[in-house]
C-alpha cells in the first residue's frame, strides 16, 4: 500500500521498537526460567516468609517476558504487513503495559522502604541457608549479590562465615567493606527517585510507540479508502461536429472598379 512519509517513518520506528522489545522479553523470560529451573537456585524457592517475595518476583519476570514477546509479535506483524487488526491488538496490550509501568513506578517510589526491607530480609534468609546447609546454590547466589552490591555478610568484610563469597578487596578496604543489609536499605532509600524516573522513562517510550501505532493505522486506512490516481476513459470519441468546419456566413464585399485612364499630371 502507498504510505506517505509520516506513515513510512512510523512503520520503521515500530519495527525497530518491536525488535528491541522482543530481545528484552526473550532475555527476561530466559533469565526467569533459568532462576526458576536451575539446580543452583532451587533452594531459594522454599516458600517461607522471607523468600516468597523473591519467588513472586521471579514469576512476574517470566510472565512479563512472555507478554513482551507477544506484544513484539503483534507489533512487528502489524507494521510489516500493514495489518490494522494486529496493530489494534498491539496498541491494546501496549496501553495496559504503559498503565502498569506508571503504576509500578509510583508504587516502587512510595513503598521503597518496604521493598528495601523485604530485599534485606531475603538476603538474610539466603545467608542463613548458606551458613546452616552450605548449599552450593546459596553460595552462587551470595557471590552474585555481594559482588554486585560490593558488600559482605551481615557484619561486613570481617564476617568469617561467608568470607569465601565476598568480593576480593585490598587490605585497607577489608575494614571498610559494608554489610549487605545496610547497603540494600540505603540503595532503595537514596535511589528511589532514580528508579521512579526509570519507570517513567520507559512509559514515555511506550507512549511514543502507541502514537506511532495509531498514526500508522490511520495512514493504512487512508491508503485503503483513497481512490486510485487515474481515471477510466469512456470508449466514446469526442469528435467535433461537422458544422464546426463550415464557413461562417458573411455579407458580400463590393469592390469599386478603377478608372480606365489616369491623367498624366496626376501620374507625375
Amino acid at each position: 500500500m502507498a504510505l506517505d512519509g509520516c506513515g513510512q517513518f512510523c512503520k520503521c520506528i515500530l519495527i525497530i521498537f518491536n525488535i528491541i522489545v522482543a530481545l528484552v522479553g526473550l532475555a527476561m523470560l530466559g533469565l526467569g526460567l533459568w532462576i526458576r529451573l536451575s539446580s543452583e537456585t532451587k533452594g531459594m524457592f522454599d516458600l517461607n516468609l522471607n523468600t516468597q517475595a523473591f519467588v513472586i518476583g521471579v514469576t512476574v519476570l517470566i510472565v512479563l517476558g512472555a507478554v513482551l514477546l507477544l506484544v513484539a509479535v503483534f507489533g512487528d506483524y502489524g507494521a510489516c504487513n500493514e495489518n490494522r487488526t494486529a496493530l489494534g491488538v498491539f496498541s491494546g496490550l501496549l496501553s495496559i503495559l504503559t498503565v502498569l509501568q506508571i503504576a509500578a513506578g509510583v508504587i516502587a517510589y512510595m513503598q521503597r522502604n518496604e521493598v528495601g526491607n523485604q530485599m534485606a530480609d531475603f538476603y538474610i534468609t539466603v545467608y542463613s541457608q548458606y551458613v546452616t546447609k552450605r548449599d552450593p546454590g546459596m553460595s552462587v547466589t551470595l557471590t552474585i549479590i555481594q559482588n554486585t552490591l560490593h558488600c559482605c555478610g551481615i557484619i561486613g568484610a570481617l564476617d568469617p562465615l561467608v568470607k569465601k563469597t565476598c568480593p576480593e578487596t585490598g587490605f585497607l578496604e577489608t575494614f571498610t567493606l559494608p554489610a549487605c543489609p545496610t547497603v540494600i536499605l540505603n540503595m532503595f532509600e537514596s535511589k528511589g527517585p532514580l528508579v521512579m524516573g526509570l519507570f517513567f522513562g520507559i512509559a514515555a517510550i511506550l507512549i511514543l510507540a502507541l502514537v506511532c501505532s495509531s498514526q500508522l493505522s490511520k495512514e493504512i486506512k487512508r491508503s485503503q479508502t483513497t481512490p486510485p490516481p487515474y481515471m477510466l476513459l469512456s470508449t466514446t470519441s469526442f469528435l467535433p461536429s461537422p458544422h464546426a468546419f463550415s464557413a461562417p456566413s458573411m455579407d458580400p464585399v463590393v469592390f469599386t472598379p478603377l478608372p480606365d485612364r489616369i491623367p498624366a499630371a496626376d501620374a507625375l
